[in-house]
């Protein structure tokens, strides 16, 4: 059973109840990422993320930890382009307590400075980590070429300059501008009864005063751009990116199920031909990013230096190969059924259907529709698998990043 409510205040609560299990995973999400941020604001959604664990007016950063540990609860958060999510996953017994200390550390958080300043080094340290980790710079550099220096083009991380910047000033304006209750959602999955979920969000959240999101400007302005990277590694590391759907767009499924056949299963014609026939990579694959005013569909491969060229040929071959359109029905039917199964699959774990619930109304406002889900994926046909393949592959909007030991990029 899925139970809706919305406070008095705008936050929204959405309660998928699955009653055969012991657990619930329990969410709070806020409708913000590294796409709303200004230049000067770069990096300030996830430095936020990171500081709500670092005390409240009644625990310090041990005590959350310790309060969670101490009823077998687990406790995180992470940050996106366009959705930062805090969750708690505990057993069933355990829910109002677990979700008492979650909503501290989401409601309280006191930002003191010495915090501040000891997790401005942590965070410098992980964008350290990310550029000595040579597929994530590539991934990141591949975002800037294709969408630029604005909204979806950001490095969730930020830069180390904005970071140790940061003030906490910018922390609660930021807040003021995007944690507002309009823009935030609490997703719970799980063996929970409707009243405990509507008494938790109410008591902690319905006090909360009515406020607005700012609005940000997410225009999309394709950079086509081919941008490198020159590090002294083994591998040369590849990526490619080409326009896609957006979110919820008419060919959203179908384009998925292609690139399920194209690179995004260990059966594609990516993986078949550049790994086992070719023997070029050990990692090569494919994904689609759906974003609310723009997509991409991302092809990346980290490849012996001496195979760099011929790697670039074959994935270029994969490409000639799927735009000729000799998809099989046997083909096209073992990519629509790994997208059904993976939907089935997630209805079986809390922590999918909490944020899968949570996503769609932060997204839409409407109620996810499993079965209407199903339905859509079932009725997507070959024919337009091969629309979405004439719209996701072109070049006049392609962009390219290539992370190595070398000096220009990718041709």
């Amino acid at each position: 059973m899925v139970h809706f409510r919305q406070l008095d205040n705008g936050i929204r609560l959405i309660v998928k109840q699955m009653t055969g299990l012991q657990s619930v995973t329990m969410g709070i999400l806020v409708g913000t990422g590294a796409s709303a941020e200004t230049e000067e604001q770069d990096g300030i959604s996830h430095f936020i993320e990171h500081m709500m664990f670092k005390g409240t007016k009644k625990r310090t950063a041990f005590d959350i930890s310790d309060a969670m540990d101490a009823i077998g609860a687990q406790v995180n958060a992470f940050t996106g382009k366009d959705m930062t999510c805090y969750y708690a996953k505990s057993t069933s017994n355990h829910a109002a307590e677990a979700f008492e200390i979650l909503s501290d550390l989401f409601l309280n958080s006191t930002f003191p400075e010495e915090e501040m300043v000891k997790e401005k080094g942590v965070i410098v340290e992980e964008i350290s980590m990310n550029e000595d980790t040579p597929d994530d710079l590539c991934l990141d550099l591949l975002s800037r070429a294709f969408f630029g220096e604005q909204n979806y083009g950001r490095n969730i991380l930020g830069s180390k300059e904005n970071v140790r910047g940061f003030t906490g000033a910018d922390v609660k304006k930021y807040m003021r501008d995007r944690y507002t209750t309009d823009n935030i959602v609490i997703s719970m999955a799980g063996n929970i009864t409707v009243g405990l979920a509507e008494k938790l969000a109410t008591e902690y959240f319905g006090g909360l005063p009515a406020s607005s999101k700012k609005q940000v400007d997410l225009t999309v302005r394709l950079q086509s751009r081919h941008l490198f990277r020159k590090k002294d590694i083994e591998q040369i590391h590849i990526g490619i990116a080409y326009p896609s759907m957006k979110r919820y767009e008419r060919l959203s499924d179908a384009t998925s199920i292609m690139n399920t056949l194209f690179g995004g299963s260990m059966s594609s014609r990516l993986f078949k031909t550049v790994r086992e026939q070719m023997g070029l990579a050990y990692t090569v694959y494919s994904y689609m990013s759906m974003f609310e005013q723009s997509g991409s569909l991302v092809i990346y491969a980290g490849v012996n230096a001496d195979d760099y060229e011929r790697s670039v040929d074959a994935i270029y071959g994969c490409i000639r190969d799927i735009k000729r359109k000799t998809i099989s029905e046997e083909e096209f039917m073992r990519g629509k059924e790994q997208l059904l199964s993976s939907n089935v699959f997630a209805q079986e774990s809390t922590s999918s259907q909490m944020l899968l619930y949570g996503k769609e109304l932060i997204y839409t406002g409407r109620i996810y529709d499993f079965e209407k889900r199903i339905q859509d994926i079932t009725a997507v046909t070959l024919n337009d698998v091969y629309e979405a393949i004439e719209y996701n592959f072109d070049e006049k909007y392609k962009a390219t990043a290539v992370v190595g030991n070398l000096d220009k990029p990718i041709a």
